[in-house]
């Protein structure tokens, strides 16, 4: 924990501590702490415009974490973007999808499909086995162990390992 639970129950005679007030201290002290969140949050961020910027590169590997980022960006703007869709009325609850949601999905349907593909390629494995994900419960289970596990050390081929030419 960034910050100690005693700062938050503090009584009013402790209030004062060296000529500045521990709600100074606790106000500057998340204010720093906004400001590592941005800078996490601009380095996550920048694993998704990696991945989108290889638009449709289905050749190559791709690490975990350019996958799982990506992944985790592209649900996070269908929720939010299925909120929109609610709230101007976008919204068709008989297909389950909205206007706006549905256009970014299309748009980001390939670069879906060629970030797992290259997932794949980093586990040695042919892009092809995105197929078995059309098995039901089965597919998922095991595209999401595939995607799990770590890359396979040294060149395959499919390239050298993302990590290696990171290093």
């Amino acid at each position: 924990m960034w910050f100690s639970v005693h700062s938050l129950t503090m009584s009013k005679k402790n209030l004062f501590v060296n000529g500045t007030t521990h709600l100074t201290q606790l106000w500057t002290h998340l204010l720093g702490l906004i400001n590592r969140n941005r800078l996490v949050r601009q380095v996550i961020m920048n694993w998704y415009l990696i991945a989108l910027k290889k638009y449709a590169v289905f050749s190559g590997r791709s690490r975990r974490k350019e996958y799982w980022y990506f992944y985790l960006f592209y649900i996070l703007f269908i929720f939010v973007l299925s909120f929109i869709d609610v709230m101007i009325g976008t919204y068709d609850a008989v297909a389950e999808i909205g206007l706006i949601g549905g256009v970014f999905i299309l748009f980001s349907l390939i670069p879906l499909l060629a970030t797992s593909v290259r997932r794949l390629h980093d586990t040695d494995r042919s892009g092809w086995w995105l197929l078995i994900a059309l098995i039901p419960i089965i597919g998922a289970i095991v595209i999401l162990v595939f995607t799990l596990q770590d890359s396979k050390p040294g060149q395959n081929q499919y390239g050298s390992n993302p990590k290696e030419v990171a290093a």
